[in-house]
């Protein structure tokens, strides 16, 4: 048998878990151990008031700090993030995007006070704000002063870091957000049409330097079970950015064109029910980022296997990491060419996807670009109305999920007997401490708000007044509240309009039991306030019970994310509504959820019920009902309307309490 086998075998892309928790201290630990166990990147996660601009001290920060990632309130706490961490020899990726030239230059002044030359800096900062509108929720600024931050950023990398990516156009949560894989494709390219158009309009870099700013340019994906349609979307992306580049940008060096992306896959197809099936998921889905040579990932990141439970453990990463070790190093993929090339199927699965994409992409281009499409409600729509169809499919059963509408007989799992990761209370009170006795220590730093609030105000490149302000001791907090008063905020279309939930099934007998509970309270529809407490942007669970509410003949209060308590309690008033829902993924349910319960009790509405939705462990959801919460819903709870259903049983109950 004549075989083609490579003359060397390739290198393995770059192995990642995403990790970081409670403190830059057992963040730092934690690097370690995966780095001594074969780790070759690391991916930083950062907690929600870091991504969004607060101090462990602020009020929004209230049972958010060290939640979703590890908190970073000032130069301090990188230090001790990267504490014996060589950065002149690590690879670091960094998910961060509204603070992302924030995190950038405290990681820079770390590296330096290291001895590292920056030109050997390597990583990422994720730096993608406009799917931050679409799609994760931890946007600051309006499009305008957002992309100004990105392309001060690249600009000034570009100049001082050559080796790392300033950006990471991100089409990763796109998809968790709905997106088709063309819908997937083209918005992400019209993102980066957008970052690099408004890099060259800027004058920052010389057209002769451009093709460095495309060279730079890297991308993250998701990759879903369906791992052959996932790889010719990969290949898809190859095929259309080299492209972009070459026509609308004029770079003509090919290495410069290479499309260069990082992946984690798909956690939201990870379930709570049986989860050990997340194990063969996680596998298959990191084959549609590796089986094809020629669009490869470079990085890879892969989430454990009780994601949909809570806070993975470290042998739960370990297990991630052991399943990149396993393919890289024992099979033989990395021995062979593209195993694609010739494939007249894997041709026509990608001839499809770049034509279908291109289409959409000229449409988006058409309206004025990404940022247009974004505040027109365009891009938002058309990814909750691709989610309801998603949705639709799974609860009819033409989608399987095996263990959750299909094969759902099960044994006990004693995967799940040793629990989840758990967060000390104390980590929150111990970064409010840390914040307040850091501004006590440093000195005046007046002069360099001072100086960034100028250069905002203005159009000079705000990497040097940033960097200036964390060799002063600024906090997170202090930095982006100069430019919240520069910039304002910017609160992004809901996406709701007039989409339709795609009900799989007649919702008939929910509407009839909607009209009747409506009769007999004596109001014209039943009135549902859904609410979004905290600093959690993940909205698409939310949308869509907003969507199906409404379609079965609920009137729905939806005001968008990262509401106060206060707000929240607010609207329940003012709508004179008859059920309030919260959806809160973050972690921070007790705090926020007691918070609403408060105020709620405080404004004359105790009889009013309460339910939540969210990733609750048992015995949270078990607290959250003896506070006073009518239900818990999980992600097992996948059927929206049986959820509606048990939303009118839980007014008529309280009706009748």
């Amino acid at each position: 048998m004549v075989t083609e086998r490579l003359p060397e075998r390739d290198r393995p892309w770059v192995m990642r878990t995403y990790a970081g928790h409670s403190s830059a201290a057992a963040s730092n630990a934690l690097f370690r151990r995966n780095l001594a166990k074969g780790q070759t990147g690391l991916s930083v996660a950062f907690d929600l008031p870091t991504q969004t601009g607060y101090d462990p001290d602020a009020e929004a920060a209230r049972g958010e700090v060290g939640r979703v990632g590890v908190p970073v309130a000032h130069l301090g706490d990188v230090r001790a993030l990267f504490d014996g961490i060589d950065l002149g020899r690590a690879n670091t990726s960094m998910t961060i995007n509204a603070t992302a030239m924030w995190l950038l230059a405290l990681y820079v002044t770390c590296a330096r006070e290291q001895g590292v030359d920056l030109a050997s800096l390597a990583g990422t900062t994720q730096n993608d704000i406009v799917k931050e509108y679409l799609s994760r929720g931890t946007h600051i600024f309006p499009p305008g002063p957002s992309l100004r931050l990105t392309t001060d950023t690249i600009a000034w990398t570009v100049a001082n870091c050559p080796r790392w990516n300033p950006v990471n156009i991100c089409s990763y949560h796109l998809q968790e957000a709905g997106a088709t894989p063309v819908q997937e494709v083209a918005f992400a390219l019209a993102t980066a049409i957008a970052v690099l158009d408004a890099v060259r309009s800027s004058g920052q870099v010389p057209d002769s330097g451009f093709a460095s700013v495309v060279a730079r340019m890297s991308f993250f994906v998701n990759a879903s079970v369906r791992f052959v349609e996932e790889t010719a979307k990969m290949r898809a992306f190859t095929v259309l950015w080299d492209r972009i580049t070459l026509e609308r940008y004029g770079v003509r060096d090919a290495a410069a064109r290479r499309f260069r992306y990082g992946v984690q896959v798909n956690s939201l197809g990870l379930t709570e029910a049986q989860p050990e099936n997340n194990v063969q998921r996680i596998v298959l889905e990191m084959l549609g980022v590796t089986l094809s040579r020629s669009a490869r990932a470079r990085a890879v990141q892969l989430p454990a296997w009780n994601e949909a439970l809570g806070l993975p453990r470290p042998w739960d990463q370990q297990w991630s990491l052991r399943m990149q070790q396993v393919l890289a190093f024992e099979s033989d993929l990395l021995e062979y060419p593209d195993l694609f090339e010739g494939s007249h199927v894997m041709t026509a699965l990608v001839d499809g996807v770049v034509a279908e994409a291109s289409q959409e992409l000229d449409r988006v281009l058409s309206m004025g670009g990404v940022v247009a499409a974004v505040e027109s409600g365009y891009l938002k729509r058309s990814l909750v109305a691709s989610l309801a169809a998603r949705r639709a499919r799974l609860e009819s059963g033409e989608d399987v999920m095996v263990g959750v509408n299909r094969f759902t007989e099960t044994e006990p799992s004693p995967l799940t007997a040793a629990g989840i990761e758990l967060i000390d209370p104390g980590v929150e009170r111990a970064a409010v401490d840390s914040v307040v006795a850091w501004r006590a220590a440093r000195g005046d730093v007046t002069a360099a708000l001072a100086a960034l609030r100028a250069a905002a105000a203005g159009d000079a490149n705000l990497m040097a007044a940033t960097l200036d302000c964390v060799a002063a001791g600024v906090t997170t907090g202090e930095w982006a509240g100069v430019l919240r008063e520069v910039f304002g905020e910017y609160r992004a279309p809901t996406g709701l309009g007039n989409t339709s939930s795609v009900p799989a099934g007649d919702l008939t007998a929910v509407r009839e039991r909607v009209r009747r509970a409506a009769a007999e309270l004596g109001t014209g529809r039943l009135r549902l306030l859904i609410g979004k407490p905290g600093l959690d942007g993940h909205s698409n669970g939310a949308e869509q019970i907003a969507m199906r509410a409404r379609d079965a003949g609920f009137e729905v209060v939806y005001q968008g994310i990262r509401l106060t308590p206060a707000q929240i309690v607010a609207a329940a008033v003012e709508e004179d509504v008859n059920l309030v829902g919260l959806s809160v993924l973050s972690g921070s349910h007790l705090a926020v959820v007691e918070s609403v319960l408060s105020g709620l009790r405080a404004a004359g509405l105790a009889d009013l019920p309460v339910v939540v939705g969210g990733i609750i462990p048992p015995a949270d959801a078990q607290t959250l009902l003896a506070a006073g919460v009518a239900r818990v819903f999980t992600p097992k709870d996948f059927a929206i309307t049986d959820v509606i259903d048990e939303l009118v049983s839980v007014i008529c109950a309280a009706r009748t309490a």
